[in-house]
Order: C-alpha cells, then structure tokens, then sequence
C-alpha cells in the first residue's frame, strides 16, 4: 500500500475513481481540471476535433474542414507561440479543448485569437466558458491586451461565452467579431495560473494511474475468471 507525501493512502484515492468504463449517463461530470498541451498530444487533438460532427466543424473553423484539413491544422500549431488547453474525461479521452492564437507579427503580440470546442457528449457543463476563463487568464499573464474571437453568427454557444465575459460584439451578415480588452498582470493572476497548472497535472496524473489500476483490475478479473485461457494467452 502506497502513501502519498501528505500521508494520505494513494490507493484509496484511486478505488474513489469510477471505472473508466462505467457509461458516461451513470456517473457525475469529472472536474474540469484544465491542463497546458504540448506539441506530444498532437495526435489526441487530432482525434478530438475528428470526433466533430460537419455543423461543429462548420461552427468551429468557419467552413465544413475534412479529416486531412484537421490533420494539417493540428501539425502547424505552434506550440512555443501558442497556448493550447484541455480537459481530459476520466478515460483520457481529450473531450474540450481551446486555442489562444497569438499573432505571427512580432508587432501585434498584444493580441491574440480564441477559438474552443466541446465534445457532444460533455456539454452542458460550462466547459467552453471554463476554457475561454483560463485562456484569458494566461493571455493576460503574457501581456495581451486586446483578445478576438471571429465566430459565425450561428455560433450562439461561442457569442454567449464571449458576451458573458464582457466581450464587445459586431454582427457583419453570417460572420460576428468579438473584442475584450484585457488588464494587466497583477500578483494575483500570476499565482492563480500556476496553481491552475499544478492542479491540472495532478489531475492528470491522477487520471493516469486511475485507468492503470482499473486495467491491472481488469486483468485480474479475467485471470480468476479463466485461469487456463489466461495462463494460454501469456505462453510463447
């Protein structure tokens, strides 16, 4: 039995964990714990914005984007320039993630670019806000000023995250611009964001050795369930 350093039992905490494959309907919403990507998630972003239907890519890129347009998008991000965010379900699936585009002209570094998505299966949670919160946090921290989001006018989900953050909204026909000037870094936006970052990775940390305990419980299961099969399975 393992203990953790603030003399908790790390394995209680784990069989506090619903099983990974407990149907999402039967189980609460997971903490939106909202954690920094790198450039190694490239291929869990790619089969998140996959799992979009044609209308939210639609509503997400400004056209209907095919597979290989999300395939390009996601091996030009940036992630140096950028700032990529996610949450993650408890199977490690990557269900909500944001993009803070900053601009490529070293002129325009006080501003930047919001855009979000929200699996169908997970909305209703505030994930999309929660996102745009922690983006504009982190834009703030950098120094951005000024925070955009070009949306299709259709887009009501993202027009209402961006009005209920204060956000200056222009309607031109079929496409909307919003704008919100950002206020400078304090003390307490700073400590806030790092906070943030170390509750996101042991969250994900957490998540980790959660799915590793429930798949060395599966094993276990089959094992005692069928010794025989088993025992033939890991023979050479």
């Amino acid at each position: 039995m393992s203990t953790r350093e603030d003399g908790s039992d790390a394995n209680v905490e784990l069989l506090r964990v619903l099983p990974p494959e407990q149907s999402a309907s039967s189980r609460a919403p997971w903490a939106a714990a909202i954690r920094r990507l790198g450039s190694r998630h490239r291929g869990r972003i790619a089969r998140h914005l996959k799992q979009l239907d044609d209308q939210d890519r639609h509503l997400r890129f400004g056209y209907l984007a095919s597979d290989a347009q999300i395939e390009c998008y996601v091996e030009t991000l940036d992630f140096d320039r950028d700032a990529i965010f996610g949450i993650y379900n408890r199977r490690l699936e990557l269900v909500a993630m944001a993009h803070l585009a900053h601009s490529i002209d070293r002129s325009l570094n006080a501003c930047a670019e919001f855009g979000v998505s929200v699996l169908p299966t997970v909305r209703g949670h505030g994930y999309g806000g929660k996102l745009f919160t922690r983006a504009m946090r982190h834009a703030r921290n950098e120094g951005v000023q000024l925070l955009f989001i070009h949306a299709l006018t259709e887009n009501k989900a993202m027009l209402h995250i961006a009005r209920k953050a204060g956000a200056t909204v222009d309607i031109d026909g079929s496409d909307a611009s919003a704008y919100l000037r950002l206020p400078p870094p304090n003390l307490e936006s700073q400590v806030t964001e790092m906070v943030e970052n170390r509750i996101a990775d042991a969250d994900y940390r957490l998540k980790v050795q959660a799915q590793q305990f429930w798949s060395l419980l599966s094993a276990l299961q089959a094992l005692r369930r069928d010794p025989g099969d088993a025992k033939h399975q890991s023979s050479p």
